[in-house]
């Protein structure tokens, strides 16, 4: 199933459409993107007794949690590989579109990792994988607008 029948079949309000490593791709009402943050490091320098310098270091890793969402098999597929230990990181792009269907703002990221999925009552009489939640760990985000 490509970005398009998702999009023709799904309801207006999934204007999240992600693509994960161009196999898996769904649609998502909420995306929870995450709060970026940086270490720090205090370090108190001998005879500057007024100010102390913050050393960065390395950023925390971030999560992103996609909501509401139906999609192939393909991405429930990927969690399930994770589960059993064949961990595969991929690149995610995540679509913000308009009621136009026009790209608003794409996030690309690299090395994503699914974590945590949670499902919601499923019916005989749909073809796609409901998705209640999914949650992402990344690595690099990159934000662009459409």
């Amino acid at each position: 199933m490509d970005q398009e029948i998702i999009r023709k079949s799904s309801n207006a309000a999934f204007r999240f459409v992600v693509d994960i490593g161009g196999n898996a791709k769904a649609a998502f009402t909420e995306c929870v993107l995450p709060t970026v943050e940086i270490e720090t490091e205090e370090l108190k320098e001998g005879g500057e007794n007024t100010q102390t310098t913050l050393l960065l270091g390395r950023r925390k890793s971030a999560r992103i949690t996609l909501k509401n969402g139906v999609g192939n098999n393909g991405l429930i597929a990927w969690y399930i590989e994770t589960l059993n230990e064949k961990v595969e990181r991929r690149p995610v792009t995540i679509k913000l579109r308009n009621s136009k269907n026009d790209d608003v703002m794409i996030w690309d990221i690299k090395d994503a990792i699914p974590v945590k999925w949670t499902g919601p009552q499923l019916t005989t009489d749909a073809n796609t994988i409901a998705i209640q939640s999914l949650e992402l760990v990344c690595g690099q985000i990159m934000i662009k607008s459409g």
